[in-house]
């Protein structure tokens, strides 16, 4: 059947950042809910001129926003969290928990894989409590264990399919079994909070390990010869590293080498946000713990270590081609089409191509977002002249 005018859409005039490179002056037909290769000439058609057209981003690490969380909060308040972030573009996104007891992260997945089943969420991913106690973060000491088999599958089973990550310190007993679990099981095994050895972290990548959670943080740093993980993890092309580039976990500098070493089509930006996204300042819980954001960094009421953050990605991306200088389309491959080629989506979203969900991004000269649609439907619908 020919397409309908009341059901298609054109976006004109803007650059639109395809797989191929990007288009100046590109039309983007938009049929339904989908990409078209091509639309009838009776279209509705919206002028972009001056603006970018880059595909909806990928949120592969996101414990909350808009004031809730993904830990804790109810159905209700998942979706506002899931809004708010939608709002600043991300279009797809799993769900990361925190370390919490089994038997309530257990019940958590299951809850959580409803809303993956509705195609609100693409998963879920657990953060903990497998992690080391040496690199915690702002995770309860008292609710870490060590990375049983049993434990793990348990976890994942109670997710009914929906578990597409699962971080790990790989080190500690029952790590490399577990990756290799993981790994049968098509989940993605990922390397973090840990105090792994560079030996060490070699072996877990050969065991199955895909992912580097938030390189550089909550892991020893290099030395001269005690090189890490952190070199392990840049240095072997069957990783893919996250990064949040929010200014507060990572120098510029920094965010530089893991580029420039791993590519960019090795690099997943993500958020790690947590309930105060979108939000603001004040007091939140963090699993257990409670947290004080002041001036968007939020940290540990008791230590102070960085709890999370309240990035969302059209941040992220901004700071990425604007002060960091990573090309456009560089930006765009680690904050669409490789977090979705990880979580397995990418038949359906993480770039501009027919057949593919209708899931953009708008943004204006200065890469400020303007508009996001989500399956062919505006979120944040742009104002034309």
């Amino acid at each position: 059947m020919a397409p309908r005018a009341a059901d298609s859409t054109v976006l004109a005039g803007a650059r639109v950042v395809l797989p191929t490179g990007t288009v100046e002056n590109g039309r983007l037909a938009v049929e339904g809910a989908r990409i078209a290769a091509a639309a009838p000439e009776d279209a509705r058609t919206v002028d972009l001129t001056g603006h970018w057209v880059v595909p909806g981003f990928v949120d592969m690490h996101n414990h909350g926003g808009g004031g809730a969380s993904f830990t804790s909060g109810t159905a209700d308040e998942v979706l506002t969290g899931i809004r708010t972030h939608r709002e600043h573009g991300t279009t797809t996104m799993v769900a990361s928990t925190v370390t919490g007891e089994m038997d309530f992260l257990a019940r958590r997945a299951g809850e959580l894989s409803e809303l993956v089943e509705q195609g609100d969420l693409a998963g879920i991913h657990f953060e903990g409590p497998f992690i080391s106690p040496c690199r915690k973060g702002a995770h309860s000491e008292q609710l870490l264990r060590y990375p049983d088999p049993a434990e793990v599958r348990k976890l994942v089973d109670a997710a009914r399919g929906a578990a597409r990550m699962v971080t790990l310190a790989t080190e500690l007993p029952g790590g490399l079994d577990s990756v290799r679990l993981l790994a049968e099981l098509g989940v993605i095994a990922a390397i973090g909070h840990t105090d792994a050895t560079y030996a060490q972290t070699v072996e877990a990548i050969d065991a199955g390990a895909t992912v580097a959670t938030h390189l550089f943080n909550a892991m020893p740093p290099i030395a001269h010869r005690e090189p890490g993980p952190i070199t392990a993890l840049l240095e072997d092309d069957r990783i893919t590293v996250e990064l949040i580039n929010d200014g507060t976990h990572l120098h510029p500098a920094v965010l530089e080498l893991a580029y420039r070493h791993k590519g960019a089509g090795r690099v997943a930006l993500i958020t790690d946000a947590m309930d105060a996204a979108g939000f603001g300042d004040g007091e939140y819980q963090l699993g257990p713990l409670a947290v004080e954001v002041r001036d968007g960094v939020a940290r540990l009421v008791e230590g102070g270590s960085i709890a999370g953050s309240t990035l969302t990605l059209d941040t992220a991306f901004r700071r990425a081609v604007t002060l960091d200088r990573i090309p456009v389309e560089d930006a765009v491959r680690s904050i669409s089409a490789n977090p979705a080629r990880l979580l397995g989506v990418d038949d359906r979203v993480g770039s501009l191509e027919p057949g593919k969900d209708a899931d953009l991004v708008v943004l204006d000269e200065d890469f400020v977002l303007k508009g996001v649609m989500r399956r062919g439907e505006w979120i944040v619908e742009p104002k034309t002249a």
